[in-house]
C-alpha cells in the first residue's frame, strides 16, 4: 500500500487516482500523520500544497516529515513535498517567476524514476518558488524556467519533483508506475535480505 500524505493540495484526488491504477493507497491529512500511519506501507507520496515556503514558519512540516531522513520506504515529494524534502536536508527556498502550465523539462541523469521516459518531458508546473540542490542530493532534471525541477538523494530512496505529474497527461502515469516499481523492488531486495 502506498501511503499519500496530503498537505492540502487540490490535486491530490488526482495523484490518488494515478496510484489507485497500480496500486492500494491511504490518504493522510499532514497535521494528522503519526508514526503508526507509516507502518506496512510500501511507498510514501507527500503532495503540493497552497503555501509558500518563503513566507511562513516551515518547522511545524518538516517536524511531521523528519522520518525521511531514516527511512527506507521509498518518498517522492511532489511541488510543495518536493520542496519539503529538500528543505530537511539543508535547502534554501527562493521566490521566482510565477511558473503555471505546460514546461519542458530536460532529463540528464539516470534515474528509476524516469525510466521508459524520453530526455525531454513536458509536465504542468504551478508554483512561484523554487529550492536549491541540498547536500547528498544529485539533479536529476531542470527547466529553463527552474533549475531543481527533480533531485534524488545519493544514497535514500528519495525523489522529488518541483512539476505535478499527476495533472500532466501520460508522461506522468509513467513516472507513477516507475515509482510504484521501485517500492516494489525495494520491499523484495528487503525480504531476500531477512
Amino acid at each position: 500500500m502506498i501511503l499519500i500524505i496530503d498537505c492540502g493540495s487540490k490535486n491530490t484526488i488526482y495523484i490518488e487516482e494515478c496510484v489507485d491504477q497500480f496500486m492500494d493507497f491511504e490518504t493522510i491529512q499532514i497535521h494528522a500523520l503519526s508514526d503508526k500511519d507509516l507502518k506496512k506501507k510500501k511507498g510514501i507520496i507527500i503532495s503540493g500544497a497552497p503555501l509558500l515556503i518563503t513566507e511562513m514558519d516551515m518547522e511545524i512540516y518538516l517536524d511531521k516529515i523528519s522520518f525521511i531522513k531514516q527511512t527506507t520506504i521509498p518518498v517522492l515529494g511532489i511541488c510543495f513535498g518536493h520542496q519539503l524534502i529538500g528543505l530537511s536536508f539543508g535547502a534554501f527556498g527562493s521566490k521566482m517567476k510565477d511558473d503555471r502550465g505546460t514546461q519542458l523539462i530536460e532529463i540528464f541523469e539516470e534515474s528509476p524514476l524516469f525510466d521508459k521516459l524520453p530526455t525531454e518531458i513536458e509536465m504542468i508546473e504551478d508554483h512561484c518558488e523554487s529550492i536549491s540542490i541540498p547536500a547528498n542530493f544529485k539533479l536529476i532534471a531542470s527547466s529553463d524556467a527552474c533549475i531543481n525541477e527533480s533531485m534524488q538523494h545519493t544514497s535514500l530512496p528519495l525523489f522529488g519533483v518541483q512539476f505535478h505529474p499527476e495533472i500532466s497527461g501520460n508522461h506522468g502515469r509513467v513516472l507513477f508506475d516507475n515509482f510504484i516499481r521501485l517500492c516494489d523492488d525495494i520491499e523484495l531486495k528487503e525480504k531476500e535480505n531477512k
